[in-house]
């Protein structure tokens, strides 16, 4: 009598294994995302894109407009059961490059409950911030001319 009832304990006690295990996403990673140590190496405004490939390694994606920028992106993924995969994380890090290929920008994005939202930026220093509104206003004056508002 012990015996069977050890048996059935025994099925019982697999079959909840069974199940548990059944209900366990299955997580897929695609693609890379560089660390930030790993963009700490890049310096805004100094390197360009043969450096930042050296440093980084190979983007995933370029640039459409003109090879604008280095796009990395990786996604992880989650099956549970029979439903379709979910796309439970997304980061992307976009290093983008001025006309002349020198590093200009360098932004992490990810999402948030399915939408995309800016996690980390470096961005080039513009001298806009060393001129006051006044002289940004007076040194338009004659860059203007009438013929620009006449069609």
């Amino acid at each position: 009598m012990i015996g069977i009832f050890t048996r059935r304990v025994g099925v019982m006690l697999a079959l909840c294994v069974l199940v548990l295990t059944a209900c366990s996403p299955i997580v897929r990673n695609h693609g890379y995302v560089p660390s930030d140590e790993d963009l700490s190496l890049i310096t805004v405004g100094v390197d360009t894109r043969e450096t930042v490939a050296q440093s980084i390694g190979a983007p995933s994606a370029g640039g459409v407009m003109n090879g604008s920028g280095f796009y990395y992106v990786r996604s992880r993924w989650e099956t549970r059961g029979f439903s379709a995969p979910d796309e439970a994380d997304r980061q992307v890090v976009a290093v983008t490059f001025d006309e002349d290929g020198v590093v200009e920008n360098i932004e992490r994005f990810g999402l948030e409950r399915g939408r995309v939202i800016a996690l980390s930026r470096r961005v080039t220093d513009n001298s806009i911030r060393n001129i006051s509104f006044i002289r940004q206003l007076l040194g338009n004056v004659g860059r203007i001319r009438a013929d620009q508002f006449v069609e």
